[in-house]
């Protein structure tokens, strides 16, 4: 027999959206502190005029740490792993951020910084305030980033700018829906560790601003 009373229903639900602001605020608080990592590692990388890393060697430490830190999600190590990932990608970056500065294209790098807070903290700020679920995103954005990315390797091999910037804001809108997606998981009891879930916001934003670090550079090409 349930023996369930309305009380101890209300105290289980009042539980669980505890437990998921718990989650949602030490999520933001390691989200930015590996953005803030991130951006000084990138920083450091241009003083030191680093040069450019290879894109193979990059895929490799990404895929490879990005199942370590899952793998560890429960434990501190979890955690190193994390600020070894953020710092890796603000170093990798440095070498495309320097030529943006060589070739007096600074204010690209400006208006992508902005624009990708903008897009990230209102679409955070859209999940939270409006309690919409975007959790069914999730089939038709893996399956876009599938296509987006054959499309970018496509037009790497054949070197095709226009397709190459078309991926861009394919890119964009897709972790963009990624935000959505990435939030309501969390605000839904889906994710319930905030070092897995920091590191998918992490790359939501790191692609969010490479894409506009791509689409606005094209537009600023003489």
């Amino acid at each position: 027999m349930n023996h369930m009373t309305p009380r101890t229903i209300e105290t289980i639900s009042q539980d669980g959206i505890l437990a998921r602001n718990k989650v949602l605020r030490q999520t933001y608080i390691l989200l930015g502190m590996n953005v803030l990592f991130s951006a000084l590692c990138a920083y450091a990388g241009m003083l030191m005029n680093i040069g450019r890393i290879n894109p193979l060697i990059a895929i490799v430490a990404l895929v490879g740490l990005s199942i370590a830190i899952r793998a560890n999600r429960t434990n501190g190590l979890g955690i190193v792993l994390l600020f070894a990932l953020t710092g890796f990608l603000g170093l990798y970056i440095a070498n495309v951020l320097n030529l943006f500065v060589a070739y007096g294209m600074g204010s690209v790098v400006v208006k992508a910084l902005v624009g990708t807070g903008i897009i990230f903290f209102g679409l955070s700020a859209y999940v939270l305030f409006t309690g919409t679920n975007f959790t069914f995103l999730g089939a038709f954005l893996f399956t876009g980033l599938l296509v987006a990315f054959l499309a970018g390797l496509g037009a790497m091999f054949f070197n095709m700018t226009a397709l190459s910037v078309a991926v861009s804001a394919a890119f964009l809108v897709i972790f963009s829906g990624f935000v959505l997606y990435d939030t309501s998981r969390i605000i839904e009891g889906e994710e319930t560790n905030y070092i897995s879930a920091t590191l998918e916001l992490f790359l939501d934003i790191f692609n969010i601003f490479v894409s506009l670090l791509n689409i606005l550079s094209a537009f600023n090409r003489n």
